[in-house]
């Protein structure tokens, strides 16, 4: 009390009743008023899923692309990682204002893909069998804009790619679980130049004085490299032409009954001039499934196929991919043997795949149980 100077106990006024204090937010800026927070832990949360589907989508691409037959290195897959989703999460624009409105959403590189080809041409064979298998919803060849600048530099293509409704039930639809994949596909050599161009500017060990120079040298290799893909495909292009010169070894045919593989390699590319080169191993199970119909040598094979209507084939396959030479010839072998062929030991990973493509050939070509 101001007047007497003793101490008094405040009292609450009349009618007043004591409440708890209401509590501090002690995270103003809490998870529901962050949405890259909100995202990040979603994305953290669903995680080992994707981890799964993704190692179960290049499964899928991996077995589409040897069932078309089709040359390739490699197939691998990687799900984001946490860290590396939430720092592309954070990205802001010139305005300050959030580069991914919604993370989970716009970010697309979250299962990602990358197929590697031996060929420029085959890059461009499996972005056609993808377009072919797939929804795809964004499509960029970056070699391409790269050279539309008059420039040389990281050279790939990138597509994305998911899923619709007439997909449900199929192996990419159960794979891909509603989520979108981003797939890029470039040669052995352009994967070479981007690999060691990102590792060299990732770890920022180019000195600013040198960074000039070093450019420099980034666009010399790229341009050398593009001249040695196209070197490559003229090599290919010109060996499918002399293919049926090439002298068979009848000695290594008389110890092993199986129609050699590079023969058959060699065969194929005669016969089917107009399709790419296929890998190595599926000429060698190729030639294996050849045996298992008695069929040793390649005039026996050559026999075979000049009964065939090969464009009839073509036509009620309905490829929209280049298909290789193996897959030409296996669906050659499916339209004269039919169950028979189904039936074989090196197909029975198989046989429901091969009994889908049946019913596209049914009608084109008699399909007797034997020849």
């Amino acid at each position: 009390d101001p007047a007497t100077g003793e101490i008094v106990t405040p009292t609450l006024p009349v009618g007043h009743v004591p409440a708890p204090r209401a509590k501090i937010n002690a995270d103003p800026v809490g998870k529901r008023a962050d949405p890259v927070r909100t995202a990040v832990d979603a994305y953290a949360a669903g995680h080992p899923e994707l981890v799964l589907s993704t190692a179960a989508f290049v499964d899928v691409v991996t077995s589409q692309l040897d069932d078309a037959g089709i040359n390739y290195l490699s197939v691998t897959g990687r799900a984001k990682s946490v860290t590396s989703f939430a720092i592309k999460a954070t990205r802001v624009r010139a305005d300050g204002e959030p580069l991914y409105a919604d993370p989970l959403t716009d970010i697309t590189d979250q299962l990602g893909l990358r197929v590697i080809t031996y060929l420029h041409e085959d890059v461009a064979a499996v972005a056609d069998l993808l377009a072919d298998e797939y929804v795809v919803l964004d499509d960029r060849d970056m070699g391409q804009e790269t050279a539309s600048e008059g420039r040389f530099g990281y050279a790939s293509r990138h597509l994305l790619v998911a899923t619709g409704p007439a997909d449900v039930g199929s192996p990419g639809h159960a794979a891909l679980s509603g989520r979108a994949a981003q797939v890029q596909i470039r040669t052995v050599l352009q994967h070479a130049w981007a690999e060691f161009e990102h590792d060299v500017r990732y770890k920022g060990v180019i000195p600013q004085e040198h960074a000039s120079d070093l450019d420099r040298r980034f666009t010399l290799a790229a341009g050398l490299l593009e001249l040695a893909d196209r070197e490559f495909s003229a090599i290919r292009d010109r060996l499918q032409q002399t293919l049926a010169d090439q002298p068979r070894d009848a000695d290594a045919q008389e110890q092993d009954p199986r129609i050699a593989p590079p023969d058959l390699a060699t065969f194929l590319g005669s016969r089917f001039a107009d399709a790419g080169w296929s890998r190595i191993d599926h000429y060698e199970w190729m030639s294996g499934l050849l045996l298992e119909l008695g069929i040793t040598s390649l005039d026996e094979l050559a026999g075979l196929l000049s009964s065939l209507d090969a464009d009839g084939i073509d036509s009620r396959m309905g490829y929209r991919y280049p298909a290789g030479a193996v897959r030409r010839l296996d669906d050659a072998l499916l339209a004269v043997y039919g169950s028979r062929y189904i039936g074989l030991h090196g197909n029975s990973h198989r046989e429901p795949l091969l009994l889908t493509r049946l019913d596209k050939l049914r009608g084109a070509e008699p399909d007797p149980s034997s020849p």
